[in-house]
């Protein structure tokens, strides 16, 4: 019999597991909680686009449409989301808080949670996404086969970046696109897609011709082809023991404070000043010591979305170049104007949630946990520029507005904070349910400790249009080149104007220089260490906005000083 105290009940948190176990359980023959989902998916999709519940409404709080001085002015950024600060975790967290009322505002579909996304289980690894994801339509438990609404969502508005597309609206409200340059405009009736389709439209009549040959020629694949390359390709990011996006989601965990766990600008300030670099365009100075870098949870989180969004993984010998095998390849996933509009992002973001939950839990840190104030990654202008409402130069804190967000999820009242989110148990009323153990791989060898370091900087992210990746490679005498190690930069696809971000628009990182001996790096050695750029890139080569020339970086060497 069961003690008293075993006999107590638990409190009633909405329950979020990983949606491999409702996939499972539908295939058992218990189809209703996956169905119920689906139900709860198809039909926010389906509400008036202008409704408070609405997915388009929701969708668009990430991104586009652009709002407040953003929406024209590019100085400002237009989206509500915050990136490359330290409200990155928090502010996601509110998101998906309001996403997944809104899911159980549907009638029948009052007790749905948002299931996540285990990006690093074992059926991931081997296999890539959930296939309910993937399938273009589905059966519920009734009988009923319907178009499966976390495979693509079509849009019931257009959106467009304002400060790149002049266009004009008449006044019967239809869009005249005549001498736009939309880049990421989307017309009603658009469907959002993934790699290794491209989704960008193109005023130039040439370009817009390319993009569509090139993804004809996607289709003239067969389903089962086009899931398996976008597999293979998440499976590419995800399972390099050294470099994979799976070490780094283990590596984040290792963060000592919440500040620089959050965010890449925090933790590239924390490697710089750890790691003994004096500033950044100066010599570092060698250390005695051979500490680790600081993975923060961003930087995993980065990396998915390039994976889905159409960037090749950087190690393999031709990656995003105009020769890859899918050199087009653009899915919404890939840019943070459109990312959110593909329902997968909710179910990545997720999973992102629960490491951010992993890690409080680790650090002790359920009930409370601060910001270090005036550190690198706590002011408006940092990495993205100050989002609608907040002024430039603002100070963020723990008692910022993490807005649109509001207190008793209405559409009006008093701004949700960084402190409202501390607790998703007691303030939010979910709790996460840890994947059963056989779905769950085995953890990853411990890596060796590094003892040189590489550090990469001097990268203007305002002169590349779009997302891009950092690479480091060891090239050998021969001219081989083998990965050392990769940032992704998710990022916008016009940044060049904001006025409020150009002294942060400096992209640093650091790299382990694993497998690099002390005679690699002596002068004479015939090795190289190399940073490469990967920006989006069209059939010639050439940068998709920003300029012909993708842009060079700086690298200095990190050495442990001899005794």
């Amino acid at each position: 019999m069961a003690s008293a105290s075993q006999t107590l009940l638990r409190p009633n948190y909405r329950e979020r597991r990983n949606i491999r176990e409702l996939e499972k359980a539908y295939q058992a023959g218990n189809k209703k909680p996956l169905s119920d989902l689906l139900r709860a998916w198809k039909g926010i999709q389906e509400l008036d686009p202008k409704e408070f519940d609405s997915f388009f409404v929701i969708a668009g709080y990430h991104g586009e449409p652009f709002r407040g001085a953003g929406w024209g002015n590019p100085q400002w950024w237009g989206g509500y989301c915050n990136h490359g600060n330290v409200l990155f975790p928090t502010w996601h967290r509110a998101y998906l808080w309001r996403l997944e009322n809104a899911l159980r505002s549907i009638k029948g579909c009052e007790h749905v949670a948002l299931p996540y996304w285990d990006e690093t289980d074992q059926d991931t690894t081997e296999n890539g996404l959930p296939a309910v994801f993937t399938s273009q339509t589905i059966e519920l438990d009734t009988g009923e086969t319907i178009k499966n609404p976390l495979y693509s969502y079509t849009f019931q508005e257009p959106v467009w970046d304002n400060l790149s597309f002049p266009a004009i609206i008449s006044n019967d409200d239809n869009l005249n696109i005549e001498n736009a340059n939309p880049n990421y405009y989307k017309y009603p009736g658009y469907e959002t897609v993934r790699y290794p389709f491209s989704g960008l439209t193109s005023e130039s009549k040439q370009e817009q011709a390319e993009i569509d040959a090139y993804n004809a020629s996607i289709k003239k694949l067969s389903p089962a082809d086009i899931t398996k390359a976008l597999n293979e390709n998440i499976q590419y990011w995800l399972v390099d023991p050294q470099h994979g996006t799976r070490q780094k989601y283990e590596e984040c965990l290792k963060a000592p404070n919440y500040t620089v766990f959050s965010n890449t600008t925090s933790a590239m300030e924390w490697n710089e000043r750890n790691l003994n670099v004096k500033s950044w365009g100066e010599s570092p100075v060698p250390r005695k010591t051979s500490p680790e870098a600081i993975v923060p949870l961003e930087s995993p989180h980065n990396d998915m979305h390039l994976a889905i969004g159409g960037f090749n993984y950087p190690g393999l010998g031709d990656a995003n170049t105009s020769d890859a095998e899918f050199a087009l390849a653009n899915g919404d996933m890939g840019e943070n104007e459109t990312a959110s509009f593909d329902p997968v992002f909710f179910f990545h973001h997720c999973f992102v949630d629960k490491v951010f939950w992993d890690w409080q839990k680790a650090q002790n840190a359920t009930k409370d946990f601060d910001i270090i104030a005036g550190y690198p990654g706590t002011n408006s202008v940092d990495a993205q520029g100050p989002t609608p409402g907040v002024a430039g130069g603002t100070w963020l804190s723990m008692t910022s507005a993490l807005d649109p967000f509001k207190k008793g999820d209405k559409p009006d009242g008093p701004a949700m904070t960084s402190k409202d989110v501390i607790d998703i148990e007691s303030q939010l009323g979910y709790t996460y349910i840890d994947t059963a153990a056989p779905l769950r791989g085995a953890p990853m060898a411990p890596l060796p400790d590094a003892k040189h370091y590489a550090q990469v900087n001097g990268i203007n992210r305002g002169a590349i249009g779009g997302s891009f990746i950092v690479a480091t490679f060891k090239e050998d005498k021969d001219g081989k080149r083998s990965l050392l190690g990769y940032e992704s930069i998710l990022s916008r696809w016009h940044t060049s104007g904001c006025a409020n971000c150009q002294n942060h628009q400096q992209v640093k990182t650091f790299v382990p220089l694993r497998g690099v001996s002390d005679g690699d790096l002596e002068e004479g050695s015939g090795v190289k260490i190399v940073p490469v750029i990967m920006p989006r890139l069209n059939s010639n080569g050439s940068m998709l906005v920003g300029g012909a020339q993708t842009p060079t970086a700086n690298l200095g060497i990190i050495k442990t000083a001899t005794a």
